[in-house]
């Protein structure tokens, strides 16, 4: 499988449109997951944006913190079986935390999206949700990948850890800086800090670099644009055994446009 971190913007979008055919041939992909919460504009994602991404070869689009900055995304919730949220909304929030992903010959692949708390917005805690959640998940299928968007390294590190051995693959995202700390956990599950982000690296973590740099000399308020410059697609390959639901490998990707 592939993991596409956070698409930012048309360039993230054109990106996944010209670089994914030829990835999913590169490495025999039979399926690719994509965080999509900066695709509309920078933030949050519309139907129109998630189809465009869909029609790119991404099967399955994940999301954070900004799921609500567009209000067109009520239509996803409520019809997009490809679309997840953070699973730990309190009970009655529109949309899934997870769904299923049924590849011909193979088992299914379940797909998990968790929000953190630590310089988060206060959700559930995401450690009670995820093993509740695992534990269903497992009782149809081993292969299980999570997206854990978070920005404290050692809240997604502790995740991972509590985790191993019983989902497949874990991907942080949020941060939009990709670390190097890609492994294989005890257990067989395979762990990415963070998978950095897939727009314009020429940039601020996407966004146009000299209003960032006068809102933190001044605290005025500016208009963060996305950037143009230097695209990639960032994430991960994972290879997954389909029987035992263990990861075989984990190789991150930074694929310039």
């Amino acid at each position: 499988m592939l993991f596409i971190a956070d698409i930012v913007g048309q360039p993230g979008r054109r990106a996944v449109k010209e670089l994914v055919p030829r990835l999913r041939q590169q490495h025999g992909l039979h399926v690719v997951v994509a965080n999509g919460e900066n695709a509309a504009g920078g933030s949050g994602i519309t139907p129109r944006t998630a189809e465009e991404i869909f029609a790119a070869g991404v099967d399955i689009i994940t999301c954070g913190d900004h799921l609500w900055d567009q209000k067109e995304v009520a239509g996803l919730l409520e019809n997009e079986r490809r679309f997840v949220r953070p699973l730990n909304y309190p009970a009655g929030a529109p949309g899934q935390g997870s769904t299923l992903f049924h590849t011909p010959g193979l088992p299914p692949l379940a797909v998990l999206n968790l929000q953190g708390r630590t310089f988060m917005p206060p959700l559930e805690n995401p450690f009670h949700v995820a093993l509740a959640e695992v534990e269903r998940l497992r009782r149809t299928t081993k292969l299980i990948f999570l997206d854990f968007h978070a920005e404290a390294t050692s809240e997604k590190v502790a995740l991972a850890r509590m985790l191993a051995g019983s989902v497949s693959a874990i991907v942080g995202t949020h941060t939009h800086v990709q670390t190097a700390d890609e492994q294989i956990l005890p257990g067989g599950t395979a762990f990415l800090c963070d998978g950095g982000f897939t727009g314009p690296h020429e940039s601020v973590i996407g966004r146009e670099i000299e209003p960032i740099v006068r809102r933190f000399m001044t605290n005025l308020p500016q208009k963060f644009e996305v950037a143009k410059g230097r695209v990639l697609l960032q994430g991960a390959v994972i290879d997954i055994d389909d029987e035992t639901g263990r990861a075989r490998a984990i190789q991150r990707v930074s694929e310039p446009l």
